[in-house]
């Protein structure tokens, strides 16, 4: 179908391009950028993804809204729209919604590496200048712009960069010799990898010097013109053949740009400032103080408007060279009343959060499709197999459809926490094993994730939501031996259970919990699952609120609030500062980079963050097992048979000392798994050192019931911690604690304190009577 043929059959039909794409027809060519984005970049190093690739605009929309599917496509493929069905592990099941039927190949590139655009840049000759430069590498293996302004295929422009071995480069381009006649470097070994070096470059018009922390290191003769060309100044990069590469992989605080040459007592001064102090008077030519720490605009100091943009995020709030990053765990730190913390700006050559991919593939969702997880399944052949490729989705409830009386929350924090390998080759198998970091090699592209720092070193700090994240796809496990999943299919079971059991209910992810916590009124139950580890505090105080006005919290979820995040203003990127427990980005040594960037307050545990889980869901995590050992998961045991959940309106059939919430002895699937919590009481028992300094284990709120106690073997494998994310080694067999809770501030808790105690609602009648009992005292009927 030509352009003029398609622009014709849109006008006389009404259909528009969701339904040409609907109808397999070729999308016109004006239709194939993404609504609402007029963002581009400049000139950007560009990385081919081989394979099927995908990512939904929003990973949740309401029913009658249209679903935008972003798709990079080495191959061609097919793809079909489903709602997954109550068959957690069989696709034929599910329902079939569109289908779009063969496509094309179309390929889209990423752009990964971060640094700032500046696109006034200097322009006429100058006869004398300087740039100096706080950076502190976190590689130093391979070149890489601090600040330029200039291409290595053209004569003009300036660069003061870092090489292999710790060198430092000058370049001054006088418009006649190439790049690698002029540009200078000085002996290797001047530059400390992880550690701040202040660096200076200045030419008086006879003589170029470099100097490291107030020092000269090296001279050479430079007559002539200095010739800045064209090219923008770039912060943390260079170009060639004009494209930006060379990404800094390092930290860099207060550039400073001059037309005139500064004298060694003057670099010394600038160097013992620490960064502090800005740069002043008619020959600064730029001076980016980077006071910002947050969002992509940097600031000119100088007055000479060549203010900046950041591409690709980097990372803010991480200090300058003066700060004491060592803060103290359990204290009163606050980043704005420390005078010496300074500001930086954080690079990697890795950092990508939006593909930017233009929008293959626009589907209508019915304005009456139930609430659910969906999936864009794309089948395609790779290397010779024929593989599936599932980009996971979320359909809320229509607007203006009724509530149910369930509110069904998806842990999707958790399932992009742990996407560590966003572009990884899918497997020919349905049945996938990830691991913490992700699957497969990395192949060179971006794979990092909040278990997984990024190539260079750097912590991960944030992730984008304009990404692949092939981590949640419906049939990831996560544990081989055992069959074991914490991510999306840990979610499936308990939803599949509503279904079959004739509850009705509503689904929504994390971030519309974060976007509008007041959504929860209105509801009977909050129902959790999973592996919902990842919480904001809009979230967190939407919950206390829900549950103050007499809400109910059904838990079926472990490690529940272990980590506190933030977004930015449209949700596009989850940032996580993770510190003092098992799987920190964040070293000790550096406990002061923990403060977010995008609302300024305290990162790691949520506990330590002014959000204990003890105080919505009365417990907190004790840690984890082996999820390939099948000896080192296990059940409940019965502690309080009277209690009317065991009873009431259903007889369960379960006595003190029965197990419960499995297949049977020996038989998958076990409850207690992979993640467990616990009441502070019970972590106070098995504490065996004395508390830290300023770190207190607070005391069980009143009216909690421990009804159950999980077993998890920990001789078999896992780590066990105290309320300080201590390693212990516990005497008893200690697992996720059942609890029920009448709040004294409103409001009630049931929380089964393990990931694993949804995967078991199938398996266990008795378990699945229980259950059933308490959507029954929390008012929900089938």
């Amino acid at each position: 179908m030509s352009k003029t043929t398609r622009r014709e059959f849109i006008r006389r039909t009404g259909i528009g391009v969701a339904g040409l794409t609907a109808l397999n027809l070729p999308l016109p060519a004006r239709a194939a950028t993404r609504t609402g984005r007029a963002e581009t970049i400049p000139a950007h190093r560009a990385m081919d993804v081989p394979g099927v690739h995908a990512y939904p605009m929003e990973h949740s929309i309401a029913a009658g809204d249209t679903f935008e599917l972003c798709v990079s496509a080495s191959v061609p493929y097919s793809m079909t729209i489903c709602r997954l069905g109550l068959n957690v592990d069989d696709p034929s099941g599910d329902t079939v919604l569109a289908d779009l039927g063969g496509q094309n190949a179309t390929p889209q590139p990423i752009h990964p590496g971060s640094y700032v655009h500046i696109a006034k840049g200097l322009r006429g000759a100058l006869k004398a200048f300087s740039v100096e430069c706080w950076v502190r590498p976190w590689d130093i293996t391979k070149l890489q712009g601090v600040v330029s302004q200039e291409d290595k295929d053209s004569s003009e422009g300036f660069a003061l960069g870092i090489g292999k071995d710790g060198y430092v480069g000058f370049y001054l381009g006088d418009g006649v010799s190439p790049d690698e006649a002029v540009v200078h470097r000085t002996k290797t070994g001047v530059v400390t990898r992880n550690k701040w070096n202040h660096l200076t470059a200045t030419w008086d018009g006879k003589r170029k010097r470099v100097y490291v922390n107030g020092e000269e290191v090296a001279a050479w003769d430079f007559v002539g013109t200095l010739k800045p060309g064209t090219h923008p100044l770039r912060l943390g990069a260079m170009a060639q053949g004009g494209v930006v590469q060379h990404f800094l992989e390092g930290d860099i605080s207060m550039p400073v740009i001059y037309s005139r040459a500064l004298i060694a007592e003057q670099v010394k001064q600038r160097f013992e400032s620490k960064g502090l102090t800005g740069a002043r008077g008619r020959d600064v030519l730029g001076c980016w103080l980077l006071r910002e720490e947050q969002g992509e605009r940097v600031a000119d100091a100088s007055g000479n408007g060549r203010h900046g943009r950041i591409i690709n995020h980097a990372t803010w709030m991480i200090g300058g060279p003066s700060f004491k990053a060592a803060v103290e765990r359990f204290g009163n730190y606050d980043p704005k009343q420390d005078a010496e913390r300074g500001h930086g700006l954080r690079f990697a050559s890795d950092d990508l959060y939006d593909c930017r991919w233009a929008v293959t593939h626009r589907w209508k969702v019915p304005s009456d499709a139930r609430s659910g997880i969906y999936v864009a399944r794309m089948k395609f052949t790779f290397d010779g197999k024929e593989r599936l490729y599932h980009c996971t989705f979320l359909v809320r409830r229509a607007p203006r459809r009724r509530k149910a009386p369930i509110l069904f929350v998806c842990a999707t924090n958790t399932w992009r926490a742990y996407n560590g390998t966003p572009f990884a080759i899918t497997p020919p198998e349905l049945k996938q094993v990830w691991g913490t970091g992700g699957y497969g090699p990395d192949r060179g592209l971006p794979s990092y994730c909040l278990y997984r720092s990024h190539a260079a070193g750097q912590g991960t700090y944030q992730l984008g939501l304009r990404m692949p994240w092939p981590a949640a796809g419906p049939y990831v496990r996560y544990g081989g031996a055992t069959d074991y999943s914490h991510l999306m299919r840990a979610d499936r079971f308990p939803q599949t259970w509503l279904e079959e059991q004739g509850y009705d209910y509503d689904l929504i992810s994390d971030v519309d919990w974060h976007r509008d916590p007041s959504q929860l009124r209105g509801y009977k139950v909050l129902m959790i699952v999973g592996h919902n580890e990842y919480w904001s505090l809009p979230m967190y105080r939407g919950a206390e609120k829900f549950m103050r006005d007499g809400g109910n919290l059904l838990v079926l979820s472990g490690n529940t609030l272990g980590w506190r995040v933030s977004f930015n203003d449209d949700c596009t990127i989850m940032e996580c500062r993770k510190v003092d427990s098992p799987g920190d980005q964040v070293p000790k040594s550096r406990r002061g980079e923990a403060w977010h960037s995008q609302d300024g307050l305290r990162g790691g545990p949520a506990r330590e963050c002014g959000m204990a889980g003890y105080r919505v869901i009365a417990l907190d995590i004790i840690g984890w097992n082996n999820q390939s050992n099948p000896k080192n998961f296990g059940p409940y045991v019965v502690e309080n048979d009277a209690h009317f959940l065991f009873n009431t309106p259903e007889k369960s059939g379960l006595k003190n000392g029965d197990k419960f919430g499995w297949g049977g002895e020996g038989k998958f699937p076990m409850a207690n798994g992979h993640e467990v919590d616990i009441r502070p009481s019970t972590f106070s028992a098995l504490q065996v050192e004395p508390s830290p300094e300023g770190g207190v284990v607070p005391q069980d709120p009143p009216g909690i019931t421990r009804i159950a106690n999980g077993i998890l073997p920990w001789k078999e494998g896992g780590q066990a911690m105290d309320y300080f994310f201590r390693v212990i080694k516990p005497k008893t067999d200690q697992g996720g604690e059942m609890i029920y809770w009448e709040r004294p501030d409103g409001g009630r808790v049931f929380n089964a304190g393990a990931i694993g105690s949804g995967w078991a609602l199938h398996a266990d009648p008795k378990w699945a009577a229980v259950v059933r009992n308490v959507l029954h005292h929390f008012g929900v009927r089938r």
